[in-house]
């Protein structure tokens, strides 16, 4: 069965929210909502098939987009390659053409819709920035706090509190001061024992590539309300995190690293190979910086995560 090529588009307003549509009953998965876009013509740029199907469906044309995301989906009747772009400028103002029910949704509410299982992944895409910040080893506690408040003051909304080198009651302390500087502002993602977890309810988790091997088999460890994440390393990891149902991954090490240099670095092509065959949001790490960014969706990833090059400099 040949695969449909479908361009999709994830429209976000200059206010952060996005545009979802219901699909009309009598078509495939019909009542359920969805993002707008349709099918790729063979030998059609994916890019002006897009600006078409916008145009059609909403009366819109494209100013500005990038790749966020590919999706591979096999339902029972057919195939499909949904190739998603994150599309932030417009011309027109978007209306249903074909009479189609639209709606701006806040990204944090995307979940509370019913959308074809195909889009899942999309839906944690649209609602994940393009950055995820992860704290330095080494620092003392107030070092921390003050280069998370100044990250959440340069914009920062994705955070990862990891201090491997800190005992388990200094973490924890450290946890519940970060995650209430962060309340309202990001989100953060704690690391440590899932013993832990009903004990920060604002907070995800990032499971390391050991508790995924470990637990992949029981599936998520809390509902789909809270971020779960994990670090993976190659196509073993990517398999296990999709099994047990994680939104996001970081893939690393992307290039050679001080800090890990002991570890193969896997190389952009590879990476982009990796990525063509997993559905998951993935943040790309190691040996790379903000600077990245773009080279990153290109490859399909989500956007870049880092330790040194995204700390905030202080002082």
């Amino acid at each position: 069965m040949k695969r449909i090529h479908v361009a999709v588009a994830v429209i976000q307003a200059e206010d952060g929210r996005i545009l979802i549509a219901r699909r009309p009953q009598d078509k495939h998965q019909g009542g359920l909502w969805e993002f707008p876009g349709g099918k790729v013509e063979d030998g059609e740029d994916v890019r002006l098939a897009l600006a078409r199907e916008l145009e059609e469906e909403l009366g819109i044309r494209p100013t500005e987009a990038r790749p966020l995301i590919q999706v591979r989906h096999d339902y029972p009747d057919k195939r499909v390659l949904l190739d998603v772009w994150k599309v932030t400028a417009f011309n027109g103002e978007p209306h249903g053409v074909e009479g189609q029910p639209l709606v701006w949704v806040r990204p944090r509410e995307l979940g509370s819709y019913e959308f074809p299982a195909a889009n899942q992944p999309i839906v944690a895409a649209a609602s994940l920035p393009s950055r995820y910040l992860i704290t330095p080893d080494g620092l003392e506690p107030a070092e921390l706090i003050a280069g998370v408040r100044a990250a959440l003051e340069q914009g920062a909304r994705m955070i990862q509190l990891r201090a491997p080198g800190m005992f388990d009651p200094q973490y924890r302390d450290l946890a519940v001061d970060i995650q209430g500087l962060c309340a309202g502002k990001a989100q953060l993602m704690l690391k440590g024992p899932l013993e832990w977890l009903g004990d920060f309810p604002a907070a995800g988790w990032h499971l390391t590539a050991e508790q995924l091997r470990r637990y992949a088999a029981n599936g998520r460890p809390f509902p789909s309300e809270r971020w779960l994440a994990a670090s993976c390393h190659g196509a073993e990891e990517l398999a296990l995190a999709a099994q047990m149902g994680v939104d996001f991954v970081t893939l690393s090490p992307v290039q050679a690293t001080a800090s890990h240099p002991e570890a193969a670095p896997l190389g952009w092509e590879a990476v982009t190979e990796l990525l063509q065959q997993s559905n998951i949001p993935a943040y790309l790490l190691g040996g790379i910086g903000p600077q990245d960014e773009a080279r990153a969706w290109q490859t399909g990833a989500q956007g870049v995560a880092g330790i040194r090059a995204f700390w905030p400099r202080q002082g």
